[in-house]
């Protein structure tokens, strides 16, 4: 399998040079040069996770590593989850479902990826005799995820920005209490997309990337998406694809999770439908709705990871939409970032409503359907899920995705965001066990202003060389 930059002007890699190396030389993401298909759904019923995993991801990484080494490693990061099933299904009513993505280290649904992330990293460069810088932004839960996959790791560093005040304490202390010397956590003053832009700018440095050997695990690097199909395949299969549709509900921030269902129908899982949740920051709802993306201001929200106004996976989603032509995803890129406005034309359109739907909850809705969830069904859900669950009630209810299964993606413990839980529904949900003491560990976090020159020294003074 080779790789090509949505942009069109990176040259062709290989998984091992793609995994490391995040984002393209010309800015753009890496994604395959074709679609593999999908092995027989049938005989995917009834394995376990790990087999189908593996399965499902080996097109991706054929030719970089032995088959049995990449389903010994995929089995090991499945081994992190505390779930037998790793992300098991349950059902809210009778044509609802909820894929549970929260069982891993850090109780949110990044560790899915991440955990196989970090191991694949281990054995590529383990390979090579190499090390890297690994810099990413996250709105919460990418870097407690991304630092745990990471952590002691002798050929890695990490260096994590957060928007300063905007992720729960939770969120936070699960990112600035891990010990470890090569695990570095900056709090930025500014918002997420400030944060996004800083990590891009220091891979757009040319001579700052080559000195660190930058690297990424956010969801712009490949190895991420690949590793997300999984669960939609599981899912699906369980509810019995082939065989009917399955159609899904995403809560939405950077676009990468429910991108990763739309590799899966490219793939050819039948998929009805992808209901995308928004929150206040709605962006990609006006997008769906009227085809033009126009930026405004980021609105603080009780679900944090969605308060994102630049999506940065919408780009490979674009890249599909312009006939997978890079020059004309770069020009379309570029005038969007000048202008802060963008308008696909009227077939994009067209193909965009064949798959993508969408909703937005503010506040006040998101509340209403956890009480809603914990009054019918006992469960307590995390804000981002209950966005997803409203958004897919009101498709299903605007008869906006066909019959057939609705999953909706549970993507944090409800523990992570717990005084919005409580205000909700009234329950305080406790940590599990192995964070429990989390509010007692002391915290390593630098505070540095929204600028590119602090950032690189910051970088300067804490990352190891080989």
């Amino acid at each position: 399998m080779k790789y090509v930059s949505t942009r069109g002007g990176a040259p062709l890699l290989g998984f091992g040079d793609v995994l490391l190396a995040g984002l393209a030389v010309d800015g753009g993401l890496y994604v395959p040069e074709a679609w593999p298909a999908l092995p027989d759904l049938d005989g995917l019923a009834s394995r376990p996770y790990e087999e189908v995993a593996t399965e499902v991801m080996w097109p991706f990484v054929d030719g970089a590593m032995p088959a049995d080494r990449f389903g010994a490693l995929v089995a090991d990061a499945a081994a992190a989850f505390r779930h037998p099933a790793t992300c098991p299904l349950v059902q809210l009513d009778d044509d609802l479902w909820m894929v549970e993505l929260f069982h891993g280290p850090t109780l949110a649904f990044k560790d899915v990826a991440l955990q196989l992330v970090g191991r694949l990293f281990d054995e590529e460069l383990a390979r090579r005799g190499e090390r890297v810088v690994i810099v990413g932004a996250t709105s919460g839960d990418t870097g407690s995820a991304a630092i745990e996959a990471c952590r002691d790791r002798a050929s890695v560093d990490i260096v994590i920005l957060h928007p300063a005040g905007r992720v729960s304490e939770v969120q936070r202390r699960q990112m600035t209490t891990v010990d470890a010397p090569n695990v570095h956590n900056v709090a930025v003053e500014g918002t997420f997309d400030d944060c996004q832009d800083l990590v891009k700018a220091m891979f757009a440095d040319e001579t700052f990337r080559t000195r660190w050997r930058l690297s990424a695990v956010n969801s712009i690097n490949w190895a991420r998406v690949m590793a997300q199909v999984v669960y939609y395949v599981t899912s699906a299969v369980a509810l019995g694809a082939p065989h009917r549709q399955v159609s899904f509900a995403v809560p939405t921030g950077n676009f990468g999770n429910v991108f990763a269902a739309w590799v899966a129908r490219a793939m050819g899982l039948p998929v009805g439908q992808l209901v995308i949740g928004c929150n206040r920051n709605d962006i990609l709802h006006r997008f769906l709705t009227t085809g033009t993306m126009t930026v405004e201001g980021v609105t603080p929200t009780i679900s944090p990871s969605m308060d994102i106004q630049v999506s940065s996976n919408l780009e490979r989603l674009l890249f599909e939409l312009n006939g997978r032509d890079g020059g004309l995803t770069a020009e379309q890129l570029q005038r969007f970032r000048t202008t802060g406005t963008m308008t696909v034309e009227a077939d994009q359109r067209r193909a965009l409503d064949e798959v993508f739907t969408s909703a937005r909850l503010d506040d006040d809705a998101t509340r209403t359907v956890m009480a809603d969830v914990h009054a019918t069904t006992g469960l307590l859900v995390d804000p981002h899920t209950a966005v997803g669950i409203g958004a897919a009630r009101e498709a299903r209810r605007a008869g906006r995705v066909p019959p057939g299964p609705l999953v909706t993606m549970a993507t944090a413990h409800p523990a992570k965001f717990p005084d919005a839980v409580a205000s909700a529904t009234g329950v305080h949900p406790p940590l599990p066990v192995h964070l429990a003491d989390l509010f007692e560990r002391p915290e390593r976090c630098t505070t540095l202003p929204n600028d590119l020159a602090a950032i690189e020294a910051f970088v300067d003074s804490v990352a190891r060389r080989a």
